[in-house]
């Protein structure tokens, strides 16, 4: 016999059991339970956050820094509604990340109560799996399951709704020791396949990111594709995957694209892919690499099977863990003599990644990012979210090892905050940087408070250009010269900042970025410089005036 306990305490015994430390949250009375549960569980930190966009994103971040589920509390009807952008996040993202949502009564369900919602019905389409716990005895088994759902195959969410009642009910339940994740081994046979393929192949190139990468993956896969000369790209915002040290790295896909990189994808005679879904973004909306690439033999390696011929008709496909693919490499006797196409293909990027002055700007954010490269540790993480200010970041900044790059490859706006404070609380020995437009701030610019309750000691840079940009040159491209809904109308964002009590300045010129960058990390706590653009220099590479005359 056990004795019996609330659900609430069975749910937060359980979290302990699989290995929860952290959880995000905004209270509310319906799992007030679970909070009463937490008041004695010093082995998890709750983070309480200002808003439940704030907390999806901190689960995210936090699952992509440690592999394991980020978790996150919020009640019904408003909160979870808030918190679904972080659900949709982490699916597009392939980041485990449980959310757990107070519910109703369930002796009041399907009277459309209070702030009612039909959650696993709601959630099904954005999360791998959506579900209720009716009987408080069977929270270790949703838990177990939720957990090794979130984690296996392709990451992703898990959303699970909790009855306010049954959360109080005292019941006798057996606590569930953690299920091993499910990971699967290349076949021996695939891989001497690939290993031919390799061969044969003339222009060969490698696109990496994704599900499942790790940095002894990506130094293992460095390895084999720096020995046998294989060009490798990351996909749109993975560009912390492969060590960007490795001789071989040829930059990044996605917006704004190396043009040179784009050449060698669609010149390539064997395009490999591992861990990337080739998405949207990474294959320019499936022309650069189309669903089926004539002329193109495409290797797909993914963690997932149900990933592998949903999209792309495949030659080879592979379906295995990426350690264990990055592993099996080194066990290959690659008899290729090594190429120069790595080589030429990294000379190319090294080139594309370093920033030239530009005339006729006051702020020329390249050279800021020049002047962050020479005054932070190449372990620094960059957080960012949707908008054009990250063009220049994803350009010219050299990413260290992963995890060193959070950015929604789903193209949420508010994330930068947000994941920054996750990273920090997760790795406070690491620097850590929050990027964000000046639409992007205002979206979860609240969770500053988080940051100074918490602790996260972090560096935030505004972009303000006084408009949502990306709109703005979609605006122009298709409708030149006629403006309508972009303009912004900001604060004073320096003094927003040390309201919230942070260090903050503002800056307006490139000569002044870097002392006030030093001045800034001189300090401690969360420190915000406000940089004030011209829009006219949407990205590194276009002007607004150059869209519109098109």
């Amino acid at each position: 016999m056990t004795a019996k306990r609330t659900g609430g305490r069975i749910l937060v015994d359980n979290l302990v059991a699989q290995g929860c430390d952290r959880i995000f949250h905004v209270p509310g009375e319906s799992f007030l339970a679970v909070l009463d549960a937490l008041h004695d569980t010093p082995e998890i930190d709750l983070v309480t956050c200002r808003q439940e966009g704030g907390v999806g994103f901190m689960a995210c971040a936090d699952g992509a820094m440690t592999g394991r589920p980020g978790v996150a509390f919020v009640t019904r009807g408003p909160g979870a509604t808030n918190a679904s952008i972080g659900v949709h996040v982490a699916m597009q993202d392939s980041q485990p990340m449980l959310l757990f949502i107070g519910d109703v009564d369930r002796g009041m369900r399907d009277r459309e109560g209070f702030q009612e919602v039909d959650f696993p019905a709601m959630f099904a389409p954005l999360a791998k799996w959506a579900t209720r716990i009716e009987d408080a005895a069977r929270i270790p088994e949703y838990v177990a399951r939720a957990w090794n759902v979130a984690t296996s195959g392709r990451p992703g969410p898990v959303v699970i709704a909790l009855p306010e009642d049954m959360l109080c009910d005292e019941v006798e339940a057996l606590d569930r020791p953690p299920l091993p994740r499910i990971a699967q081994a290349p076949d021996r046979r695939a891989m001497q396949a690939l290993a031919e393929m390799v061969g044969d192949a003339e222009r060969p190139i490698a696109i990496v990111g994704g599900a499942g990468w790790t940095p002894a993956a990506g130094a293992a896969f460095a390895t084999f594709a720096a020995r046998v000369g294989l060009p490798v790209a990351s996909a749109f915002r993975r560009q912390d995957a492969l060590p960007q040290e490795c001789p071989v790295f040829a930059g990044n896909l996605g917006y704004g694209p190396n043009p040179r990189l784009v050449a060698r994808i669609k010149n390539a005679d064997l395009i490999i892919a591992v861990g990337a879904r080739l998405g949207e973004a990474t294959t320019d909306g499936y022309a650069l690499i189309t669903p089926d690439h004539p002329g193109q033999t495409l290797v797909h390696v993914h963690p997932d099977p149900n990933e592998l011929e949903r999209v792309f008709r495949t030659d080879l496909a592979i379906c295995a863990d990426m350690q264990g693919f990055a592993n099996a490499t080194s066990r290959i006797d690659w008899t290729v003599a090594p190429r120069c196409a790595g080589a030429e293909a990294h000379a190319e990027w090294l080139d594309w990644s370093t920033p030239a002055p530009r005339d006729g700007v006051a702020l020329d954010l390249g050279q800021c990012v020049a002047a962050m490269r020479e005054a932070m540790p190449a372990d620094t993480i960059i957080c960012n979210g949707a908008g054009n200010f990250s063009a220049w970041w994803h350009r010219y900044w050299r990413y260290g090892p992963q995890p060193s790059q959070l950015a929604p490859t789903a193209g949420a706006m508010g994330y930068g905050v947000p994941a920054a404070i996750a990273a920090k609380l997760r790795a406070p020995e690491r620097q850590v940087v929050a990027l964000a437009g000046d639409g992007d701030f205002m979206m979860n610019g609240q969770e500053l408070a988080t940051a100074v309750q918490h602790g996260a000691d972090i560096v935030v840079l505004i972009i303000d250009n006084g408009a949502y940009g990306t709109i703005r040159m979609h605006q122009e491209r298709e409708y030149p010269a006629r403006l309508s809904g972009t303009k912004l109308h900001n604060p004073d964002f320096a003094a927003l900042g040390r309201a919230y009590g942070c260090w903050a300045e503002t800056v307006e010129r490139t000569a002044d970025f870097a002392p006030a960058l030093a001045r800034a990390l001189a300090e401690t706590g969360v420190r915000l410089l406000h940089l004030r653009t011209d829009v006219e220099f949407i990205t590194p590479g276009t002007t607004i005036s150059a869209i519109r005359d098109r």
